[in-house]
């Protein structure tokens, strides 16, 4: 199989180092390695040629971590996109400058494109990526890893078998950040649902008080009711628990608690005493284990090898974010109904922080 030449822009926490925050965790959704740099690294499918970011500190730590020569460090994206001219690129910046960073790397010859989540700091910029993505035929997925992540294959699978009946709600026990942590959930429940289009929204933030006219100073919390085109509707709520979801369908549902560590199954059961239907706990399927973000990697590298879509894509990344957007629009018009397409797209996520520095050693 071919081997394609890969880089990272963003070379930071989610870039190369998040795994110094993780180690010794054996959770289902977040084996090691859950860096860009590091799943480019040990994937027999890449090479991780070059890198770049702002910080020369940071691209040195990342260069001895990956063995990324100072040569192919690079201050300036653009230079290494022309000088290395990479088949993949990973965009792990903050989503303020990401959607600039990818449109470059989409008309500059970059073939696979993985980005981190949230898509863009805009809906505005999201068009421009999708536009900028299809005309140039790049492949590209989102950091949002659950869709990579074997035990929600299964969960999926499960729904899918009818054997515990149709869909009928899902729910988000904790949505959390819009731009941080729901970019996780929202494509979660989107990839259990089949990827079916949302229909409206209505949405609350705790807090509104970083919305200024079209710009948001801060990431807000928000939850909300989501209605799909299939009947399925979604719950997104700001309860306690993190990285809880549950699946409810006619005959069954799965409640699947952090992040997988367990599941709460219930399907149907023998009858009772009176040959009554009877829905009872069952054990839930296990699975192995696995990295998702080399996952990712090697679905870039799939889909460059066949032609065929990747199992994210630019449509899914921006039909998750567009989510966010519509409960910030349902909480600024009274808790109203937001349709989808959101109308405004220029509303834009613009905070004013000092970078976080990554954690160098566990």
């Amino acid at each position: 199989m071919k081997t394609y030449r890969a880089a990272v822009i963003g070379c930071s926490r989610i870039g190369g180092f998040i795994d110094n925050e993780v180690v010794g965790y054996e959770g289902p959704s977040m084996q090691p390695p859950s860096s860009h740099g590091g799943g480019y690294y040990v994937s027999n499918r890449t090479q991780l040629v070059a890198c770049a970011d702002l910080r020369e500190d940071v691209m040195e730590k990342f260069g001895n971590r990956y063995d990324v020569p100072k040569e192919r460090q690079y201050t300036d994206y653009r230079e290494l996109i022309e000088k290395e001219q990479p088949d993949i690129v990973s965009v792990a910046t903050q989503p303020e400058h990401r959607a600039e960073i990818v449109i470059y790397a989409a008309e500059h010859g970059v073939k696979a494109i993985y980005a981190e989540k949230a898509l863009a700091a805009s809906l505005e910029q999201a068009d421009a990526m999708v536009d900028a993505i299809e005309r140039n035929n790049v492949a590209f997925n989102m950091g949002a890893n659950r869709r990579w992540a074997p035990h929600y294959d299964k969960v999926k699978e499960v729904i899918n078998s009818g054997d515990i009946g149709p869909l009928t709600s899902l729910v988000i026990f904790n949505t959390s950040s819009l731009f941080n942590s729901a970019s996780h959930t929202f494509d979660t429940v989107m990839y259990l649902n089949n990827d079916h289009q949302a229909l409206w929204v209505q949405g609350h933030l705790p807090d509104d008080s970083m919305v200024d006219e079209n710009t948001l100073h801060e990431d807000p919390q928000g939850e909300g009711i989501i209605q799909f085109d299939n009947d399925v509707r979604c719950y997104a709520l700001l309860t306690g628990p993190r990285s809880d979801y549950q699946a409810i369908c006619k005959d069954g549902s799965i409640t699947i608690i952090r992040d997988g560590e367990e599941f709460y199954f219930r399907a149907p059961g023998l009858p009772d005493d009176r040959g009554n239907p009877t829905i009872v706990s069952q054990e839930f399927p296990s699975v192995q284990a696995v990295s998702t973000v080399v996952n990712i990697v090697e679905d870039l590298a799939h889909s460059l090898d066949s032609g065929e879509p990747t199992r994210g894509g630019i449509h899914i990344a921006r039909a998750s974010l567009e989510l966010s957007f519509a409960i910030i629009e349902s909480h600024l018009k009274g808790g109203a109904r937001v349709n989808l397409p959101v109308e405004r797209r220029n509303l834009t996520l613009n905070r004013v922080r000092a970078p976080r520095q990554p954690r160098y050693q566990a």
